[in-house]
């Protein structure tokens, strides 16, 4: 009797294990490509498990890779991304992004006062559809190693001092580095530079380069990077991310908002026009906007998130909201051309 007990168990659950496996390799797919913390495996994990899909989750590095993944076969390779209010109108004029429907998203109604009401922030709605819900944010702020700098810096301009040469990290992008050059030259909107202004921008950033250590692309790479030389300051693409990140690497760093201001991003999540099911890729985003998992994101990658309050900066701080830029081809043309060595007498 016992061994009958004992075989029918093992034929169950050989069965149980059987239909699981038939169901896992027939599950749906959703597509997401994100940002570095955004969809960390044990939240793609739970996910998984609870809708009974797969996921695959492809992490982008830039803005620029992010455009040129999405923009490759006009939105066919993924379904949802994560990408920020500046950059989102990009995608809608090509008609990469589409309109959300709301209503499948409810715990959109969960966040913050100042996140609920989409209207004011601007980009995500446009002919009163909404095509993008708020996810996360930070300003970029300045990282300086209190054991390398003698005083603490009060602007970005101090990483072209040539104090600091071979011992500043910047990051590797056309879109921010051209809008920091702008500010620094006293340009009212650097977001919206015209051809010579950005010819002259282009010479600042070449000398730039003969200051920075290397151009970087992740959190992880930075604090790499950091504990492998002696770094001085950090333009914090990430802002608290990599505060937060360099800290717990043990690092002694300060973070302050230059007097010209910082530049701040506001990342939403979107769904792509070549989506295979919309409805599921809605699904992801009402998830990730679930108080576990937003929390989790300030918790362990130290951004703010629109669920729960974050400390704000000092009241005296300049913050500058990211906004579309003018020209996003001729920076990257531009950028590239630095990155590979030219001179400032080419530009």
């Amino acid at each position: 009797m016992v061994k009958s007990l004992t075989l029918l168990i093992q034929c169950t659950a050989a069965i149980l294990l059987g239909l699981a496996a038939g169901s896992a390799v027939g599950a749906e797919t959703l597509r997401v490509a994100t940002w570095d913390g955004y969809a960390d495996a044990d939240l793609v994990a739970e996910f998984q498990r609870r809708f009974r899909v797969k996921v695959e989750v492809t992490i982008v590095n830039s803005d620029d890779d992010l455009w040129e993944k999405i923009n490759r076969h006009d939105g066919r390779d993924y379904d949802v991304f994560a990408v920020n209010t500046a950059e989102l109108q990009r995608y809608i004029d090509a008609g990469l992004s589409v309109p959300l429907d709301l209503g499948a998203i409810p715990n959109h109604a969960r966040q913050l006062p100042r996140f609920r009401d989409l209207n004011n922030i601007p980009g995500l709605i446009r002919e009163n559809k909404a095509y993008a819900v708020p996810y996360a944010y930070s300003e970029m702020g300045l990282i300086y190693n209190r054991k390398e700098v003698k005083r603490i810096p009060d602007s970005m301009a101090e990483m072209w001092n040539p104090e600091y040469r071979g011992k500043v990290l910047a990051f590797n992008t056309s879109n921010h580095n051209f809008s920091i050059a702008g500010l620094l030259m006293g340009i009212d909107n650097p977001f919206h530079m015209s051809e010579m202004e950005l010819s002259q921008a282009a010479k600042r950033l070449v000398a730039l380069r003969r200051n920075v250590l290397t151009f970087y692309s992740t959190p992880e790479e930075a604090v790499k990077l950091y504990n492998r030389n002696h770094i001085a300051l950090v333009f914090a693409n990430y802002g608290t991310q990599q505060v937060k990140a360099l800290q717990e690497a043990g690092a002694d760093i300060g973070y302050v908002i230059p007097r010209e201001g910082a530049m701040a991003w506001l990342d939403c999540w979107t769904i792509t026009r070549g989506a295979r099911n919309t409805k599921l890729a809605q699904t992801w985003i009402n998830f990730m906007l679930e108080p576990h998992v937003s929390e989790r994101l300030t918790r362990v990658h130290g951004l703010a998130n629109t669920v729960t309050p974050y400390p704000s900066t000092r009241p005296e701080d300049k913050i500058i909201w990211l906004e579309p830029i003018g020209h996003p081809k001729t920076r990257k043309d531009l950028w590239d051309r630095i990155m590979s060595g030219e001179g400032p007498d080419r530009f």
